[in-house]
Order: structure tokens, then C-alpha cells, then sequence
């Protein structure tokens, strides 16, 4: 499950108000995610939870719910 906070960092970044995010949600599902936006949003993922992410596990995800795991898996 996706918590509050990743989507508070997501739709900060994306610069939304309010949009849908959810386990499934996808780059391409989401107004002005972008190559470029996608790398702020793992900056500031990276910035929030205090967690550095390899370039691999990066270019692995498929959605936001697996970043929400790789983020679990780092703070854990």
C-alpha cells in the first residue's frame, strides 16, 4: 500500500494538487511524468526518506508500488 507520504513527495514533485496514486500506478498514468520528472521524484524520495538508490533497482520499477517496497525495503 502506498503511503501518504510518498504520495504527498510524488504529487510535490509532479507539481499536482490531488491525483489518484495507488500500488499500480504507472509514470504514464500520471499528467507531466516525465523521463525529467521521474528523476525528481526519485531525488526527492531519495531526499524524504533518507535512503539512496541504486541505478538498477531505479530502471526495475514498474509502478509506485514497487518503489513503496524498495523504500520499505531501505528503511527497514
Amino acid at each position: 500500500m502506498v503511503s501518504d507520504r510518498l504520495k504527498q513527495v510524488i504529487l510535490r514533485e509532479l507539481e499536482l494538487e490531488d491525483w489518484e496514486i495507488d500500488d499500480s500506478t504507472t509514470a504514464d498514468t500520471v499528467p507531466g511524468w516525465d523521463s525529467l520528472a521521474h528523476a525528481r521524484v526519485i531525488s526527492a524520495v531519495e531526499q524524504t526518506y533518507g535512503v539512496r538508490f541504486k541505478t538498477l533497482e531505479v530502471i526495475r520499477l514498474k509502478n509506485v508500488g514497487e518503489l513503496q517496497a524498495l523504500i520499505n525495503s531501505k528503511t527497514s
